[in-house]
């Protein structure tokens, strides 16, 4: 993955362990959640591309957004396909396009990479964005379930 220039003085990267904090400190604006080793070890996981990837969107004064995703094995594509995990654009920067941006450059790495599908996952916080991600070229699959594995016990 290289730097990519883009409209308005963007450019778009791969995140390197500098940008750490700036990319925790967007991830708790978006969550509310403060950072903990976890976060540490999947970030550092990213820079690697073994399972995922972290791109940066920025201008010549700081990182303005980020995006991370994960590379999942399936057995139906034959390979991996690409799942958007979060974007986040400071507020300071709304409305400078960063999150079509941001998105196009995850669909462009993913495409690359040599993925099969990208996808996304809306919660009711995200439910606004669809029309967003359709723009995009995105298609409502589906619906999600989960189950919780992980107890405030442990």
């Amino acid at each position: 993955m290289t730097t990519k220039q883009h409209p308005n003085g963007v450019q778009t990267r791969p995140a390197t362990r500098e940008d750490q904090p700036r990319v925790f400190a967007l991830i708790e604006q978006l969550t509310g959640e403060s950072p903990n080793s976890s976060w540490v070890e999947v970030y550092n996981s990213h820079l690697r591309r073994e399972r995922g990837a972290v791109i940066i969107a920025e201008n010549d004064q700081e990182i303005l957004g980020v995006a991370t995703v994960s590379y999942n094995l399936t057995v139906r594509f034959g390979g991996e396909y690409c799942e958007l995990e979060e974007l986040i654009v400071d507020e300071s920067a709304r409305g400078l396009n960063l999150g079509r941006i941001l998105v196009q450059r995850t669909i462009d790495d993913a495409r690359e990479r040599g993925c099969a599908e990208i996808g996304l996952y809306l919660v009711p916080s995200t439910e606004g964005n669809r029309g967003f991600y359709e723009k995009l070229g995105f298609e409502n699959i589906g619906t999600e379930m989960r189950q919780g594995l992980l107890s405030d016990e442990s």
